[in-house]
């Protein structure tokens, strides 16, 4: 592998490991609706503030969340939609799975 190709694979693989924990991909499908302030995702979520900012720090370095701040209050709002594709992507892997183990025992 040439070293163009292993940075471009290295940075896809960034991307997919800050989408890679639940609370993350919640946070992205919440981000999908509408803008939300650490407050709201923080509730929603159930863990506390660190935890919660935490969470998207990581989606923010890796591109997919940006954040404007208003007063005291940061909101977060999907920088790049499009990681909603790879949403769909998967749940057509895990349907595909779950036929494929169907006709297995059936």
């Amino acid at each position: 592998m040439n070293p163009k190709t292993q940075a471009r694979l290295l940075a896809r693989a960034r991307i997919m490991k800050a989408l890679a924990h639940p609370s993350r991909l919640f946070i992205v499908e919440k981000l999908a609706g509408r803008e939300h302030c650490v407050c709201e995702l923080t509730e929603m979520i159930g863990a506390d503030v660190s935890t919660v900012s935490k969470h998207l720090s990581v989606l923010k370095n890796a591109g997919i969340v940006e954040d404007e701040r208003r007063g005291a209050q940061i909101f977060y709002s999907l920088k790049c939609p499009c990681v909603l594709n790879f949403f769909s992507c998967a749940e057509e892997v895990l349907k595909t799975e779950a036929r494929r183990r169907l006709q297995l025992i059936g």
